[in-house]
């Protein structure tokens, strides 16, 4: 990644200090004479006090209303959460003084149980992913450490709940014994713990988190990944037909996930439930409970017009829909997938399989197919889960999926594998007690997708599974109209937490981290925006800059408060 910076700069009227992110808040270099800690280590403290209370500290860019702020005054912007309000977690933002007088908080003994249950379904927590590369590929070490202290510092003054940390397979397992290498995720989890967030982890098995010895075994034996009608093996996505069949050294896939697994919450067995609440699992490629359905070289499901293409054509797949046809009394049609399905791009339209009307789809071989295919796709869900539940087992933690939202056709649904929508995908997780993330949302959703999440949310409450979500790429810097986030505070959309994708050098650009906290502020106040609460102050007052590297500012006069950053 680029090396940029991210400068949080503070001006105050009559102070002159200065502080550079390290991994403790160091003492004013003024206390001598004053008896004042650093800003930071102040923020530290009343948050934590506040915490208690339910309110929520975060820095506001401008002085209220063009008043200049008082030597050594620091302003913060207030967010409480509010019982039974359709917002996320606050009242409205607004820059106040530090001195904060605690709100006396006393509830009628009648209905108080039920107003704080409703106050937490109310909280979406949020949660911002850290650099994909953190940990370097060895597993022994951190990328860019105190970089990533000093984000964590800002992440914490912003007001997030907590990060999420990806664990690639093939950095913490090299080999393919017993042995495990988890030094470079535990300095990161220490991070996290010191820096008073929470964090999630991704428990990755896709792709390039496939050990090299993973790779080996595929390419020694090339039906064990996903193969399309053209005999193309999708590279990084282990067959779901090899689940249980010994193709890796001698051992099931299965068995290997688990192994991860167990590994991890033996490691970290003393911050599971503290420090780390959420562990995801991989169901698939990027992680998502889907088939590689899109064209080679696309990330998703949902980002081209065609209806995509069947992945049944490995060996291994193809002797599964054999002794299914054979079950079911038609041997015949388990000879190959459908002859005329779809190509990567072809549109439902010009397909002969997916075509309206007479398409082969609604005749009795149509349903036979397709429900063996969404049926694979499910019991590879349940088969994983199960073994991740036997993982986890008697932890705290709480456990969660991905599931794409296909924003698409039916077809393209159906070539995911979610023939059946998002009902049975929701049964088979309610089962597990695993939540369900809903994975690349924008942060504006357009009407289709926001009908697909509504759906999807509703098959949620109907099984008895939690909703989650997870962004796009820096969704705030493609779309920070004021709508921004909306959603996230809309009854039929709501999920419990969300997960901002991803840190790097442009999550802190000055083209990102502006509309960053404008987004942050949107969610703890979803109404029309004020002036108060833009990211940066026009009034002299204090500002909120986050310039890169080559435009950092020079400290002329009031001080400069640097925290570098990734």
């Amino acid at each position: 990644m680029k090396n940029h910076c991210l400068t949080i700069s503070i001006t105050h009227t009559h102070t002159k200090q200065a502080y550079r992110g390290s991994a403790k808040p160091a003492t004013s270099p003024n206390r001598g004479r004053g008896g004042r800690q650093t800003m930071e280590a102040v923020l530290m403290q009343r948050a934590a006090a506040a915490a208690a209370a339910r309110w929520r500290f975060v820095l506001t860019a401008g002085a209220s209303h063009g008043q200049q702020p008082a030597a050594g005054v620091v302003r913060l912007a207030v967010a409480r959460r509010a019982p039974g309000g359709a917002g996320v977690r606050a009242t409205r933002l607004g820059p106040v003084r530090a001195q904060v007088v605690a709100e006396e908080r006393s509830r009628e003994a009648a209905g108080g149980e039920r107003a704080a249950a409703a106050e937490e379904d109310a909280v979406v927590r949020l949660f911002v992913g850290l650099p994909a590369d953190v940990v370097v590929s060895d597993g022994r070490g951190l990328s860019r450490p105190r970089a990533v202290s000093a984000a964590l510092r800002a992440l914490k003054l912003l007001g997030v709940d907590g990060v999420e940390l990806p664990v690639s397979w093939a950095a913490v397992q090299p080999g393919s014994g017993d042995w495990f290498e988890w030094a470079g995720y535990r300095a990161v989890a220490a991070m996290v713990r010191d820096a008073g967030l929470g964090l999630r982890v991704s428990l990755r098995t896709d792709g390039d988190a496939l050990p090299e010895w993973v790779a080996d075994a595929a390419a020694a034996d090339p039906d064990v990944l996903f193969t399309d009608r053209s005999g193309c093996r999708r590279e990084g996505c282990l067959s779901f037909a090899v689940d249980e069949l010994p193709v890796l050294v001698g051992k099931s896939p299965l068995q290997a996930y688990e192994a991860f697994f167990r590994s991890f919450a033996d490691e970290f067995k003393d911050l599971l439930g503290s420090t780390i609440t959420d562990v995801t699992v991989s169901l698939g490629p990027n992680g998502e409970l889907q088939y590689p359905s899109y064209p080679p070289g696309s990330q998703r499901a949902d980002g081209y017009a065609g209806a995509g293409e069947f992945q049944c054509y490995d060996r291994y797949m193809l002797a599964r829909l054999k002794r299914h046809a054979e079950s079911s009394g038609q041997p015949l049609w388990g000879l190959s997938g459908p002859h005329d399905g779809p190509r990567y791009d072809e549109s439902p339209e010009s397909s002969a399989f997916f075509k309206e009307p007479g398409g082969s789809w609604k005749t009795a071989y149509g349903e036979f197919f397709l429900s063996w295919y969404a049926g694979e796709l499910l019991a590879h869900a349940d088969r994983v889960l199960a073994a991740a539940s036997r993982a986890f087992g008697g932890t705290p933690v709480a456990l969660s999926a991905k599931v794409p939202l296909v924003r698409g056709s039916r077809p393209a649904e159906a070539t995911a594998g979610l023939h059946g929508g998002y009902g049975p995908v929701a049964e088979v997780f309610a089962r597990h007690g695993c939540t369900v993330i809903a994975s690349g949302v924008e942060a504006q959703l357009d009407a289709p997708a926001e009908e697909v999440l509504a759906r999807l949310k509703a098959a949620c409450e109907e099984k008895g599974a939690r909703l989650a979500a997870e962004s796009v790429p820096l969704t705030a810097a493609r779309d920070a109209a004021g709508s921004t986030g909306v959603w996230l505070s809309a009854g039929r959309t709501r999920p419990c937490q969300f997960t901002y994708q991803r840190m790097g050098a442009d999550f802190f650009s000055p083209g990102h981290w502006p509309l960053f906290v404008q987004f942050v502020r949107a969610l703890e106040s979803p109404e029309e925006p004020h002036e108060d609460d833009l990211p940066a102050g026009t009034d002299g007052g204090e500002q909120l800059t986050v310039p890169s590297s080559a435009s950092a500012p020079q400290a002329q006069g009031n001080a400069t408060r640097e925290v570098q950053t990734v």
